[in-house]
């Protein structure tokens, strides 16, 4: 599909675009996401139809105007949470060349490296609602659209929605950076891995994680006591050394697809930690909101996912 051609076709009409290869019914849901009888509940909107004013992009595009919805693509929207903070690998993967104010016909489309090679994959802009609620990823600001249209488009590209429930952050890297990933397991994991992730972090590595898989389906996605989450996937946003006491602790920054939802043990947000850290790195550092986003203590949790541009490092984290 020739994004130009159809939208230039649908403006010399005045109509709005309209996708027959991923229409707006189940087919596009896919047929055991949800029970019959609330897959011929919903509804497919488009932003005009929702907002008054709508968006794509407000104010820059961010991790934190991402709320993960009903479907379980915490994978992806981990993945696309680490691309937003490399604006030059997002801008390939979210033309800027659309949105709602000029030249608006119900299309837009968006870049996947898939098969070796780049994709333009073409959407319409209807979103799908259950009971009025967006069925799957919600942005945190109303009226922004990207993550939706985003993750619709990376829906069309899996074949439904359906298929974006469960998967691997690795998957979604290599599809939005056409780049080489690595994977570190935490049951036998390097001994300077901590210094491997503050590599990778001064190189821009993208970064993912996860907690352990393999629960019941019944206990996937359930937030413990602690706040960390079984069966869930994180973007990996930072990783330093920071002076603590007459010591040195290794920390990192941990994000949450849900928007909230957050570690409550050491280096939380309000933990004791903090108060024995120089006031200058406790202020550059510490963030006391309920973002998703937290500092972690120690890796014992998580199986790291070091994704790396081989621009950066040529390939090699």
């Amino acid at each position: 599909q020739d994004f130009s051609r159809l939208r230039a076709s649908c403006l010399s009409q005045g109509l709005l675009f309209e996708d027959d290869t991923f229409p707006a019914n189940v087919s596009s849901i896919g047929p055991n996401l949800l029970s019959e009888d609330k897959l011929w509940l919903i509804q497919w909107k488009r932003p005009t139809e929702l907002q008054r004013n709508p968006q794509l992009v407000m104010d820059g595009v961010s991790r934190f105007d991402i709320m993960q919805g009903g479907i379980g693509d915490c994978w992806m929207l981990a993945a696309l949470g680490s691309l937003t903070r490399q604006k030059r690998f997002l801008e390939n993967v979210l033309p800027q060349d659309q949105g709602f104010q000029n030249d608006y016909a119900g299309i837009f489309h968006f870049r996947f490296w898939h098969f070796g090679d780049w994709v333009d994959v073409v959407i319409d802009d209807r979103l799908p609602l259950l009971n009025g609620r967006y069925l799957s990823v919600h942005p945190r600001t109303s009226n922004e659209f990207w993550p939706s249209l985003l993750e619709k488009a990376y829906a069309k590209l899996r074949g439904s929605y359906q298929n974006l429930h469960g998967g691997y952050i690795s998957d979604a890297l290599v599809d939005f950076t056409g780049g080489v990933q690595l994977q570190f397991s935490l049951k036998n994991p390097p001994p300077d891995l901590e210094e491997i992730l503050k590599a990778a972090d001064r190189s821009q590595c993208l970064m993912g994680c996860s907690t352990s898989g393999r629960v019941s389906q019944k206990l996937r996605n359930i937030e413990l006591r602690n706040g960390i989450v079984q069966g869930h996937a994180y973007t990996i946003t930072g990783a330093t050394k920071i002076r603590y006491k007459n010591g040195w602790e290794h920390i990192v920054r941990i994000w949450n697809p849900w928007g909230h939802g957050e570690w409550k043990g050491a280096w939380s947000d309000d933990s004791p930690e903090w108060d024995h850290v120089e006031p200058t790195y406790r202020e550059a550092l510490c963030r006391d909101k309920d973002d998703g986003e937290f500092w972690y203590f120690s890796v014992d949790a998580f199986v790291y996912q070091a994704f790396c541009w081989h621009s950066l490092w040529k390939g090699v984290c």
